[in-house]
């Protein structure tokens, strides 16, 4: 038996109320291509992962999470960029007027598991985190 994973994407559908809103921030600000869609929903590319946005209330999150001193969002989702891309990210989200829940910072600086992170929301209030790492190889250091 062969211990290669299979080639595997994320998927991931959840609400918003209002679908062009949400093709500006998806579509725009983050710069994800639109996939298919009906009246009631749109499916966008999310850096290689899908995610499919349709019309209802979005999902109730409270900010019980630790991130240092900070209480964010439960629940989120969010992705790990390679650094260079989560930087041009934080650039582009900074110079849309991000509103952060936590800004682009550095995290356990010069120890196993340093990563760059920010949390922000949507317009509809779905809370989003996107981490970096020097490497992806990195990601589950401890």
């Amino acid at each position: 038996m062969s211990d290669a994973r299979p080639r595997s994407l994320f998927h991931l559908a959840f609400n918003v109320t209002d679908l062009d809103q949400a093709r500006r921030f998806y579509g725009g600000v983050l710069g994800c291509a639109e996939g298919r869609s009906t009246g009631t929903w749109v499916d966008f590319d999310f850096f290689s992962h899908q995610i499919s946005l349709h019309l209802g209330p979005p999902f109730k999150t409270e900010r019980t999470g630790h991130v240092g001193d900070v209480l964010v969002p439960m629940p989120h989702f969010g992705l790990v960029l390679a650094l260079p891309d989560w930087q041009a990210l934080a650039q582009r989200l900074t110079e849309a007027g991000t509103d952060f829940v936590l800004a682009p910072q550095v995290r356990f600086e010069g120890q196993p598991g340093e990563q760059w992170t920010m949390f922000f929301c949507d317009p509809f209030g779905n809370p989003i985190e996107i981490k970096g790492f020097r490497s992806l190889d990195s990601v589950y250091a401890a």
